[in-house]
């Protein structure tokens, strides 16, 4: 079953499969990985900022799962989750650049070498599942990443993926009753 949490859930597996790979080269200390947006970044040198969720019409499901013995649950909803990784380097402006092209180089082999989530890597109550989730770069235009960065700050290099299908259980429970006796009526036997 995946609750509400999920969301948090893969964020919290995308920021300690970072912390694994990217740790202590280029990335020198764990906690300088994170989630923030390009502009509330702190001292991270590594943001994940989730800007989008939108449904996944191809996973949509449709049947109802019973629950107990007088109940149907309406089935989860299906989602794919939309990230933007922004590198953010204290270098000296000399090597600023080169320093946040490695980091994101680094970035997007790790993710490219774990295209599918799976397993021990899942985090949370994914942990407890058998959820496969898939990792899939996602070109946006241009106008729309410089829009993740607000105007006063400029924008930065940066790349986007996406992760899902994510799943989000229901609460709605049909209540049903089962059949007790049945009355055949001679003109239904025809």
């Amino acid at each position: 079953m995946a609750d509400y949490t999920v969301i948090a859930d893969v964020s919290r597996t995308l920021i300690q499969l970072f912390r694994d790979h990217l740790v202590p080269e280029p990335v020198s200390q764990p906690e300088r990985i994170g989630l923030a947006s390009p502009a509330d970044k702190g001292d991270l040198v590594l943001s994940l900022f989730l800007y989008n969720i939108q449904e996944n019409g191809l996973n949509r499901q449709s049947f109802m799962t019973p629950r107990g013995s007088n109940g149907l649950q309406h089935p989860p909803l299906s989602v794919d989750l939309h990230y933007l990784i922004t590198a953010h380097s204290s270098a000296e402006v000399a090597t600023r650049a080169l320093d946040e092209h490695s980091i994101l180089g680094r970035a997007v082999q790790v993710l490219y070498d774990n295209a599918t989530l799976k397993g021990s890597v899942l985090q949370g109550s994914l942990g407890y599942s058998d959820e496969e989730l898939r990792v899939v770069f996602e070109p946006i235009s241009m106008d729309t990443m410089v829009s993740l960065f607000p105007s006063n700050s400029p924008y930065k290099l940066s790349f986007s993926f996406t992760v899902g299908p994510v799943y989000i259980d229901s609460e709605r429970v049909r209540p049903m009753r089962r059949v007790t006796a049945s009355e055949p009526k001679l003109e239904d036997m025809e």
